[in-house]
C-alpha cells in the first residue's frame, strides 16, 4: 500500500472514531458532517488552483519586473476578498519570506475617508473606479478579487483600468463570469464560494513566492566574464 493510501486510511479511521465519539456523547452529528463536507471540498479546489501554477508564476515574474521598474500594484475586493486584497498589498509593502526592499502596493478599500466620500458622492459602484483613475498610471497592475465575478464596483474598476493603460488581473470563482471577461487576464477556480476564497489566499501566497524569486533573480549580480585566452598579449 502506498504512503498516500496509508495516510488516507488513517484519516478516515480518525474521522470515523471522532464521529462515533460525537454520536456517543449525545451530540448532533450535523456540525461534524458540515465540517467534514467543507473539508472534502477543499482538495478539488486546490487541485483546480494547482492547474493554474504556471499562470501564477507568470504573474509573479511580470509583477516583479513592473514594480522593480517603478510601477505599482492596486488591489480591490469586497468583504472577505477585501481582506485578501489587503493581505497581498501588506506582503509587498512589508515582506513575505525574506528581507527585501518595499514595493508600492495600495488596497483601494483601506482608506476609510476616501471610501466613504466616494461612495457617498458617486455611489458604491464607482468606489474603486475613481481610485483607479486617481492612483493608476499606465503600466501599473490592478488585481481584482471576487468569488462571484459579478460585483459592479469591480467591473467599473476594470473598465477604468483599461481606459488609462493599467493592466488588470482577476482572481474569481468559476468562469465564465463578467469580471474574467472584463480583465486582461484571469485565474478562475471552479469550486464553492468559500473554497474559492480559501484558494485565493493560497494563490496570493504562491504569487508572492514567484514575485520574490523573480526579484532575487533580477537582483543577482551577473557573473564576471573570464578573459579570453591570450587577450591583450603582444605577438
Amino acid at each position: 500500500m502506498s504512503t498516500d493510501a496509508v495516510e488516507d486510511a488513517a484519516v478516515e479511521a480518525a474521522v470515523e472514531q471522532l464521529a462515533a465519539e460525537t454520536a456517543g456523547a449525545g451530540n448532533s452529528p450535523a456540525p461534524l458532517e458540515a465540517v467534514l463536507g467543507h473539508l472534502d471540498e477543499v482538495h478539488p479546489a486546490v487541485e483546480a488552483l494547482r492547474r493554474e501554477a504556471g499562470h501564477l508564476a507568470d504573474w509573479g515574474a511580470e509583477l516583479a519586473a513592473r514594480l522593480l521598474a517603478g510601477q505599482r500594484l492596486l488591489a480591490a475586493g469586497n468583504g472577505g476578498s477585501a481582506a485578501e486584497a489587503q493581505h497581498l498589498t501588506a506582503e509587498l509593502v512589508g515582506r513575505f519570506d525574506g528581507e527585501r526592499e518595499p514595493f508600492s502596493a495600495i488596497s483601494l478599500h483601506a482608506e476609510t475617508s476616501a471610501v466613504t466620500a466616494i461612495a457617498n458622492d458617486y455611489g458604491y459602484d464607482q468606489l474603486f473606479a475613481r481610485q483607479v483613475l486617481g492612483h493608476g498610471r499606465a503600466g501599473d497592475v490592478l488585481v481584482l478579487m471576487s468569488t462571484s465575478g459579478k460585483s459592479p464596483n469591480l467591473l467599473h474598476a476594470a473598465e477604468a483600468a483599461r481606459r488609462i493603460g493599467v493592466t488588470s488581473w482577476a482572481l474569481t470563482g468559476p468562469a465564465p463570469n463578467p469580471l474574467a471577461a472584463a480583465c486582461d487576464d484571469c485565474v478562475a477556480i471552479a469550486a464553492p464560494s468559500a473554497n474559492v476564497q480559501e484558494c485565493h489566499l493560497i494563490a496570493l501566497h504562491a504569487l508572492c513566492r514567484a514575485f520574490d524569486a523573480e526579484v532575487r533573480h533580477r537582483r543577482r549580480p551577473a557573473p564576471e566574464s573570464a578573459p579570453l585566452s591570450g587577450a591583450g598579449e603582444l605577438p
